[in-house]
């Protein structure tokens, strides 16, 4: 690694204006490029104690060994200067967002003598008009079909039109009207072009004066008694309009607009765009991106549209560009799309009415193609073994660990301290063996002191199977101390399954690898735990969530995974779940601790009882007022049970009375 002072620019020699920058590694490769309003400002920010950076930023300064610069006269120069860096050196710190498939687009290929509707995918070409991306080609093939009655145009390859031309008989498109037959000259090369630009124009969303022309021509057809040419300009109207049902109305103004969405989290983001072409969805597509640069979800959509409308020109860049955020400033990349569409773009947050609706139609887009994003990758076998093989060699394991148990704490500001401990069996999660831990030791909030309690309370369990079982024996002293910190409560014997259900038992398994989360002082109280019991044959290490690091014991140095390592997303994965799970736990625990009552602390008295001491009192009031004789009326409540009812309501106090706050009158609880 380098250290950035090394090839910092001198004092001054850095312009105070806009421009273009590259970071570029010790190869003379560029591993990063951006744009700046002010180059002295933005590059100096560049050069402060590394400590104090961005992670990701931190490891793009210390992976390079120079930088240089290209002064421009204006932001939106800078913009496109830094797209046409990025495309040419591809540079691996730079957020680059790649189709998760390649999606098929209805195109028209008007730079040819006679042009041809075709499916294309891939990238755009010179000449060639495009609509869509569409998510299956078979619903472009269904348009086209319904189409073609209406506008003939060539959909032949070049192959069988020369071949048709040589034999002077069109295809079977030619001969039941689906195809003007140009090969044979029915129509001349202007003619054809002429439908072919009718039926851009159709696709393009300009539809109304299609079907107005062809309803005219129905009735003058009728009026004149040309009763079959008015029945084939009927069918006609009605595949014109087939062909636009199959894309419902969603913005009732005939609106041009392109909405990106954005779903994001640490790690990845994905970006959703729907292409509405008057008032109806024309085309979606989507990308998933690691984010391998510190980028806010502004940066993300800016980095989106350039990738969108980098190569585009005219009216493939729409009048309208919804958004969910927008740069700072947004003038530049206003500017910058206007110029690349010929007109001024809106560049906007969708506020109310139907584009915002639609805008979070698009944003659940985005979060489902996240989700199954992360959902094929951990799903995939393949994958999942090179997960936790990389895991393996990155923390010196002899195998790889198919068992990973990883823990966290939670608390909420320091009440209601819980953990989890979650646990993944060859790359996924095993939810049956997940567990919920109270911190009993102590009050309070110490998330290292609470490790090393839950860590010690799992391994004494483990340990406390083992001896049961005699696989292990504890020295005298060992004994005595699990004996007294199990409370002195005898376990069943049997082994690690339960001989009544055939199950494993709690905590009767060890697992290959302990995580948890956090840095080096989580992981020296997990270390201390397991040292303390003996315990030395399971793997231990800690990832911060912040830097996305990996700390061993003992170690003052972290171990850092490649961005693309499948074993640090797998270790991120168990890390994040067993947050989500100590969570909701906590959750759970609060929301039960605002909602408690005095009936909850009578022993015996489970959840069903109160349910129905209540019910058949109608309140805590008239249950407070009742007598022991009354209370075991109720139905499975006996006199053991009603005398502490009525001793836990005696010893409690009355809730404060309810008052309207538009009278001030006291509101009498209902007797």
């Amino acid at each position: 690694m380098a250290d950035p002072s090394s090839y910092r620019p001198a004092p001054g020699q850095i312009p105070d204006s806009p421009g273009v920058y590259k970071f570029r590694d010790a190869h003379g490769r560029v591993v990063y490029v951006g744009k700046a309003k002010s180059l002295r400002q933005r590059l100096s920010s560049y050069f402060q104690d590394v400590a104090g950076l961005h992670p990701r930023t931190r490891t793009m300064v210390t992976t390079a060994a120079s930088v240089e610069w290209t002064v421009v006269g204006t932001e939106v120069e800078a913009l496109q200067l830094e797209y046409s860096w990025i495309k040419e050196f591809d540079p691996r710190f730079n957020v680059k967002y790649r189709d998760d498939k390649s999606y098929p687009s209805l195109a028209v290929t008007m730079g040819e003598e006679f042009p041809r509707v075709q499916v294309m995918r891939g990238p755009k070409k010179k000449g060639v008009r495009y609509f869509g991306p569409y998510a299956h080609a078979w619903a472009i093939r269904e348009t086209v079909d319904l189409l073609l009655r209406v506008f003939p145009v060539r959909t032949c390859s070049n192959g069988v039109f020369k071949r048709a031309a040589q034999v002077g008989r069109p295809c079977l498109l030619g001969y039941i009207d689906k195809c003007s037959a140009p090969c044979v000259g029915r129509v001349t090369p202007a003619e054809h072009r002429e439908l072919a630009e009718e039926f851009c124009d159709f696709m393009a969303g300009r539809t109304g004066a299609h079907l107005r022309r062809l309803e005219q021509a129905m009735k003058d057809a009728a009026a004149d008694m040309e009763y079959e040419r008015a029945a084939r300009l009927r069918d006609d109207i009605e595949a014109l309009k087939r062909a636009m049902e199959k894309n419902a109305v969603v913005l009732a103004d005939a609106t041009d607009a392109d909405l990106i969405a954005l779903a994001e989290d640490e790690l990845e983001a994905a970006v959703q765009i729907f292409h509405v072409r008057g008032g109806r969805v024309r085309g979606q597509r989507g990308w998933v991106t690691d984010k391998v640069e510190a980028v806010d979800t502004a940066g993300l959509v800016e980095h989106a549209l350039q990738q969108l409308y980098g190569e585009e020109s005219g009216e493939a860049v729409p009048r309208e560009v919804l958004v969910p955020a927008l740069p700072d400033p947004v003038a530049p990349l206003a500017q910058w799309l206007g110029e690349r569409r010929g007109s001024r773009v809106d560049l906007r947050i969708p506020q109310r009415g139907d584009k915002k609706d639609l805008m979070d139609t698009v944003r659940r887009n985005a979060e489902q193609a996240l989700a199954l994003h992360k959902t094929k990758r951990a799903s995939d076998l393949t994958t999942r073994s090179r997960a936790l093989e990389e895991i393996a060699e990155a923390l010196g394991l002899d195998s790889a660990p198919l068992r990973i148990e990883c823990f966290d704490i939670s608390h909420l500001q320091g009440d209601d301290v819980v953990a989890s401990m979650v646990v993944f069996e060859d790359g996924l999660p095993r939810k049956g063996e997940y567990r919920r831990f109270q911190i009993k030791g102590f009050a309070g909030q110490d998330d290292v002191r609470s490790m090393h309690e839950v860590v010690s309370r799992r391994f004494r369990r483990y340990l406390s199977e083992r001896q049961r079982t005699g696989e292990w024996e504890p020295p005298a002293e060992d004994a005595a101390a699990d004996g007294a910190a199990a409370g002195g409560a005898p376990e069943p014997a049997g082994g690690p399954l339960d001989p009544e259900t055939g199950r494993p038992r709690r905590f009767a398994y060890p697992p290959q690898l302990v995580v948890v989360d956090g840095g080096q002082p989580q992981v020296a109280a997990a270390k201390r735990a397991l040292d303390e019991l003996g315990v030395d044959d399971v793997a231990l290490c800690g990832l911060a969530k912040r830097l996305e690091e990996v700390w061993l014991p003992g170690e003052d140095d972290p171990v850092v995974l490649p961005r693309t390592s499948e074993g640090l997303y797998l270790l991120q994965r168990v890390r994040d779940e067993a947050h989500r799970f100590a969570i909701s736990y906590q959750r759970s625990k609060r929301s039960k601790s605002m909602t408690a009552g005095p009936l909850d602390a009578v022993p015996g008295l489970g959840e069903t009882r109160r349910r129905a001491l209540l019910k058949h009192f109608g309140s805590l009031k008239r249950l407070r007022g009742a007598t022991i004789e009354q209370i075991c009326e109720v139905p499975g409540v006996g006199r053991t049970t009603a005398e502490a009812v009525a001793a836990a309501l005696a010893g409690s106090a009355p809730a404060a009375p309810a008052v309207n706050t538009a009278t001030g009158e006291i509101i009498e609880e209902e007797q």
